[in-house]
């Protein structure tokens, strides 16, 4: 009977408190990302990409460029890549941070079991000099509880939920960053192979030329300069393909690197094939940006969390109430420790509060608020950096699409050129001089097109990646 009425006079007593519990802090309320949200990219109103039938960019979006060397690249990073490894772990490291903040909802049990023995000495001037030899045993059952009456739990835990949210999102932009370094790489490399193939082809037509000439020297029809030149413009044509090695490893080396293999182990033959630019959807609102790219995800999420960590610096100018119970079994022998004569018991609520801190709670308090503020600011920072990566994007890919357009048309006219030239060198009426000024020309020209192509394939892969890949933020919640 007595236990019973000590357990309502502590209910009587917690359950206003319970009622009153609430959640001290700013509602977290995601602020605006600029001051004037774009409702258009200002490169679409002069330029757009004829759009593919699906108006969103695939999941696997490195497949938009049909190569299926590149495809089987880019899936081996996600899997064997050791920086994705690395975020993956921090980003179970998040979630298990989020379930030791929901602990805190739970009561905390404890057992715990002692023996002790003591000695205890007599008192000579009462005329006991002997002293005494006492025994203890304790068997010990411990709750404790805090109640969290104020939100200081409930505000860890929305948190912890936001730091592992935007641990996640970090995940993929690090996998989106990857894929795209990758690509861009692969793209790199594979050019090279196209100026090697160029400058191969070409070495063949300048080893003939210098066949001719020497011909033609032997014949007493030129002279010795020309053939030296005809030398010259083909040992210069062979250190260029030589030089070409060096960027091609270090590129080859990068992508191993990129897939989780040594260099050693990883090698990616030569190709001739072109890759052509792929029709990249940019239907899309800037508004989108802030679902479809996952830094900004994470921007937010950190915004949240910070948001949160507001209401636990405010929660310490409240008192912490907290209730506990204890029980076991106590006895001086051993031989009736265990009996139930022996049993003692305690419960009660506990209340404490700091009177005086010198200040401490409210420099955590003003922390915790400038900490905010620093992440909203990082939030805007992030958004307008993703509005200008993608209108960086869509002039690149305008501007080089009309200065492809134009130089393969320098490619044709200086081609022309060389033949032309060469012509009249067999005909006799121009020195070779005029031949290797035309060739070099041409060849210049037709390595500033590739170049074009590979940066225009480079500027498609940065734009795929400033619209935020095939993500969505939807993907992860």
């Amino acid at each position: 009977m007595r236990i019973t009425s000590l357990t309502t006079w502590i209910m009587l007593v917690l359950c206003p408190l319970l009622l009153a519990a609430c959640m001290v802090g700013p509602d977290y309320v995601r602020p605006a990302p600029v001051k004037t949200m774009p409702t258009a990219y200002k490169e679409l109103e002069v330029w757009k990409v004829a759009q593919p039938r699906d108006s969103e960019i695939p999941e696997q979006w490195w497949e938009l460029y049909n190569d299926p060397i590149l495809n089987s690249l880019v899936e081996q990073v996600a899997i064997s890549n050791l920086t994705i490894a690395s975020a993956e772990a921090r980003f179970r490291q998040a979630r298990a941070l989020v379930m030791a903040a929901r602990a805190g909802y739970f009561p905390l049990l404890s057992a715990g079991a002692s023996a002790t023995r003591s000695y205890t000495p007599g008192n000579p001037d009462a005329g006991n000099s002997g002293g005494s030899t006492s025994s203890g045993f304790q068997l010990l059952l411990d709750v404790t509880w805090e109640l969290d009456l104020w939100g200081r739990i409930r505000r860890g835990v929305k948190a912890s939920q936001a730091n592992a949210q935007a641990s996640a999102a970090d995940l993929v932009a690090i996998t989106l960053s990857t894929q795209a370094e990758l690509v861009s790489d692969y793209f790199q490399l594979r050019v090279l192979d196209a100026q090697k193939q160029l400058l191969d082809n070409t070495t063949t037509i300048y080893r003939k030329s210098l066949e001719l000439t020497k011909k033609r020297y032997a014949a007493g029809v030129t002279t010795k300069p020309d053939v030296l030149q005809a030398e010259t413009q083909l040992k210069s044509a062979e250190a260029q393909t030589i030089d070409l090695g060096v960027q091609r490893a270090q590129l080859e080396h990068a992508i191993a690197l990129l897939i989780g293999k040594p260099p050693a182990a990883f090698s990616l033959p030569s190709t001739s094939s072109a890759t052509m630019i792929p029709l990249i959807p940019t239907t899309g609102l800037p508004s989108e940006l802030l679902e479809r790219r996952p830094d900004i995800a994470s921007s937010e999420r950190m915004m949240a969390a910070a948001n949160a960590r507001i209401g636990i610096a405010k929660a310490a100018y409240f008192p912490t109430i907290s209730l506990s119970a204890a029980a076991g079994l106590g006895s001086s022998s051993l031989a009736s420790w265990f009996l139930w004569p022996g049993r003692f018991w305690s419960v009660g609520p506990a209340a404490a509060a700091t009177l005086f801190d010198g200040g401490l709670r409210r420099s955590q308090s003003d922390q915790a608020w400038a900490a905010y503020d620093a992440t909203v600011a990082s939030y805007r920072a992030t958004v307008l950096t993703a509005f200008r990566e993608v209108e960086d994007n869509l002039a690149a890919l305008r501007i080089l699409e009309e200065e492809a357009r134009v130089q393969d048309q320098t490619v044709q006219a200086a081609q022309q050129v060389a033949n032309i030239s060469m012509s009249q060198y067999q005909a006799g009426t121009v020195s070779y001089l005029n031949v290797i000024v035309a060739q070099s020309t041409a060849l210049a020209n037709e390595r500033t097109a590739l170049g074009l192509l590979g940066r225009r394939l480079i500027a498609s892969v940065l734009l795929v990646k400033a619209l935020g890949g095939g993500w969505i933020s939807e993907k992860q919640n």
